[in-house]
């Protein structure tokens, strides 16, 4: 059963590894469970590592949907990024901004409230956090 708490998406950026796993213990004592928290990078390969070390989600053609999952095979990383960002909800203008804050080797965390966005719907009630306070 879902409480209200979990049921908002929370973004939170970070710098490391080391804050992710941080950042997901704290999401995990607010009620989230490990299948709705999510990791992203910029390198591919960082969001393999680090979601293997924390034992995260990256986010798949459950969360984004068939068709923006066969869409991904052809876009660039950054666009790839930003879409997966939008099918949780997340506003074209964080998704920019997120986008750009990976391309500085921060990891964007996720803890997803479970409902799913198509085209230009997003959720309102997001809420971001620009740098781990615990």
């Amino acid at each position: 059963m879902e409480n209200n708490m979990t049921s908002m998406t929370k973004v939170q950026t970070v710098n490391s590894a080391g804050d992710v796993r941080a950042q997901v213990n704290k999401f995990m004592s607010e009620g989230y469970n490990e299948d709705r928290i999510f990791v992203l990078a910029h390198d591919k390969d960082r969001t393999d590592r680090v979601a293997e070390q924390t034992n995260t989600e990256q986010i798949g053609m459950n969360e984004e949907g068939v068709g923006t999952a066969i869409a991904n095979i052809f876009r660039s990383r950054g666009d790839e990024l930003r879409a997966k960002m939008r099918s949780m909800g997340i506003s074209e203008e964080e998704a920019n901004r997120l986008e750009e804050e990976m391309d500085t080797n921060k990891i964007v965390v996720i803890a997803w409230g479970g409902k799913e966005f198509n085209n230009d719907d997003f959720d309102s009630t997001i809420t971001y956090y620009p740098y781990m306070i615990i």
